[in-house]
């Protein structure tokens, strides 16, 4: 349900947070053994197994709105998948085990497990259209950034706005082909690039932070992290901007079909609409948002980010495990 004027109960409450970081903790622990192995997969299924494990404990009626696949390519959590016992608040939810599956079986940073949730049809299906365009910031960039004007204009605003020269902007965007055009737009606008081999979800979010190390996150990427970082970009009272970007018109055609708009500005609150949202990740490996998995003798630390758009809190959360428990 979506609305102020719903019943309390029919909301997810502070609580399912802390029960939602249980399940990425325990995908991020289960990836570990396929740090730096070589095989994606391999990490990605352990990581599955142990998220939907473990979602299935929640007290919520959680439907998978934005997963890896369809229900034949089990054993990937898969869109339309109900999750929880069933009983609770009624949420859509986004998934993704390992964000970042190449960084972990390579053995590079900032691959992390996430969940997002939200009430119950208030996420975005744009899951017929591949790609968009993001432009994501922090809470100065409202009235100031606008994703239809040019790189070098939103980085001169921006560098206005928080009273930096433009030297010192720091823009994240994934190293792609695709964006080989943008990177130079951004340098010869004299900021610096800061490229992500993968995991613009982490990279938006990042930007967003009060302390963050990137100024801004841009860039085409998936349509449903575009979504899932919507919901982290609320709980910041950050910035995100997105357009969809269509591979061809017969892509068009289908998201024309799902009710999507095309040659539109996206906005945080039409990509998610609750204004009680839910984002949680834990590290698989070191990076700039949260700290990997850790093992100390008998003990396996995680690190995680807890945030939540309706109280508008940040929370890090540190856990301890006793590695005999994960054996």
């Amino acid at each position: 349900m979506t609305g102020t004027d719903a019943p309390l109960l029919s909301h997810p409450d502070r609580n399912l947070a802390l029960e939602l970081v249980r399940a990425t903790e325990a995908a991020a622990i289960r990836a570990v053994p396929f740090i730096g192995r070589g095989d994606k997969n391999a990490a990605d299924g352990a990581a599955v197994d142990a998220m939907r494990k473990f979602l299935g404990t929640v007290d919520f009626d959680g439907v998978v709105v934005i997963g890896e696949g369809e229900k034949d390519n089990a054993p990937m959590l898969f869109n339309g998948e109900h999750v929880g016992t069933g009983r609770g608040p009624a949420c859509d939810i986004a998934v993704d085990p390992i964000d970042g599956t190449s960084l972990t079986a390579s053995g590079r940073r900032n691959a992390i497990s996430m969940i997002a949730a939200a009430d119950r049809g208030s996420m975005l299906d744009a899951s017929s259209v591949f790609y968009m365009r993001k432009l994501v910031a922090g809470p100065e960039a409202h009235g100031v950034l606008d994703i239809r004007a040019s790189i070098g204009e939103n980085i001169r605003e921006l560098a206005k706005k928080l009273g930096k020269d433009v030297a010192e902007i720091q823009v994240a965007v994934l190293d792609r082909p695709r964006h080989e055009e943008l990177i130079e737009e951004i340098r010869a606008a004299g900021a610096g690039t800061r490229l992500l081999l993968d995991g613009d979800v982490a990279g938006g979010i990042d930007a967003a932070s009060i302390g963050g190390t990137f100024d801004l996150c841009v860039g085409t990427g998936g349509s449903p992290e575009g979504v899932a970082t919507a919901c982290a970009i609320k709980a910041l009272g950050g910035f995100i901007q997105t357009m969809l970007a269509p591979k061809d018109e017969a892509e068009k055609a289908k998201g024309l079909e799902a009710g999507l708009k095309f040659d539109h500005v996206y906005t945080a609150d039409e990509l998610v609409t609750s204004d009680n949202t839910f984002f949680v990740a834990t590290g698989v490996t070191d990076g700039n948002l949260v700290g990997g998995v850790r093992r100390k003798g008998g003990i396996i630390r995680t690190e995680s980010i807890v945030l939540r758009s309706h109280s508008g809190t940040t929370r890090r959360v540190v856990a301890d495990h006793l590695a005999s428990k994960w054996l």
